[in-house]
């Protein structure tokens, strides 16, 4: 009997997801997009009283946040967390650099882990910018940071939310084409998924940013360089160039006044400290029948007590 996938809800093709992480990490920069919500998650971060002494920067070189980290807490060492061995050699390379050309120059080539390599527990922060939405499993991976984190650590995190790309889905939609995107976890679920990894007092954010661009082929373009349609429920094979052309011509048709056409994406933020321990309980203290008896008064001492009364 076939057991039924417990991550099937999330619509998301874990192999798609790294087949594009290998594909962006051949990319000379990072997405604008996401060193644009680092910048803005930077800003929330400024007004947390505590002050890290090592932070987890997970999926650091996608995230494009290291230099806001630096900025923000320069006391800290920044281990940066990456999602693949390529991944991980990019920012090896990247900090290996002389001092001038580094985004941190307080960096250290040792500092860099891959996500399944044994990370020693207690950082006072993990930093997560724009990654959960390509996490098959966000449970798992709190409960992880959630043991990763010293006594009243904390998480910072941002990622995309269902309203990301409803244009897009609206226009494949009724087009009858599949899916355009992944699924979206919505933010309150996030912040129920962190309370049950053990996190305290969460407090979750959006925003809805809204891109344009000048024409439909600078828009695929961008998209592109943002990462890929990771949905189980895409179309299963590859498109030919007259699928394309009806693509630009929808996308076209969806301009506004001003001749650019807009994609909204929805961006949550979040962040939570790791919940104190519960105090432990004493052991239950176990008493035998008899000597339960024992301590009850006889039959003949109750009777006593009703003649003398």
């Amino acid at each position: 009997m076939a057991t039924e996938d417990p991550h099937a809800a999330r619509r998301l093709d874990a192999v798609a997801v790294q087949a594009t992480l290998r594909r962006l990490a051949r990319a000379p920069e990072p997405p604008w997009l996401h060193a644009e919500v680092a910048r803005r998650m930077a800003q929330r971060l400024e007004i947390v009283r505590a002050r890290p002494n090592r932070i987890l920067d997970w999926w650091s070189g996608l995230g494009a946040g290291a230099a806001e980290l630096q900025r923000v807490h320069p006391q800290a060492g920044v281990v940066a967390v990456e999602p693949e061995a390529i991944w991980a050699a990019r920012t090896r390379a990247a900090r290996a650099r002389p001092w001038w050309r580094r985004a941190d120059p307080h960096a250290a080539a040792s500092q860099v882990h891959e996500e399944a390599d044994e990370i020693a527990p207690g950082a006072g922060l993990v930093w997560a910018n724009m990654m959960l939405h390509a996490v098959v499993d966000p449970p798992a991976l709190f409960a992880r940071w959630e043991a990763l984190l010293a006594p009243e650590g904390f998480v910072m995190f941002s990622c995309l939310g269902p309203g990301s790309l409803r244009e897009l889905r609206t226009l494949y939609d009724g087009l009858g084409w599949g899916s355009a995107t992944p699924g979206f976890v919505d933010m309150h679920d996030l912040g129920d998924m962190l309370v049950r990894a053990g996190f305290a007092d969460p407090v979750m954010d959006q925003e809805v940013l809204t891109l344009t661009w000048p024409d439909a082929e600078a828009l695929l373009a961008e998209l592109r360089g943002l990462g890929g349609n990771a949905a189980p429920d895409r179309h299963p094979g590859l498109r030919t160039p007259r699928w394309r052309q009806h693509l630009l011509e929808g996308l076209a048709a969806m301009a506004g006044a001003d001749g650019r056409i807009a994609l909204s994406f929805e961006v949550a933020y979040g962040h939570a400290f790791k919940a104190a321990p519960r105090l432990r309980t004493d052991a239950p203290t176990r008493v035998s029948l008899d000597s339960m008896r024992s301590l009850l008064p006889s039959r003949r001492d109750r009777n006593a007590g009703r003649a003398l009364g």
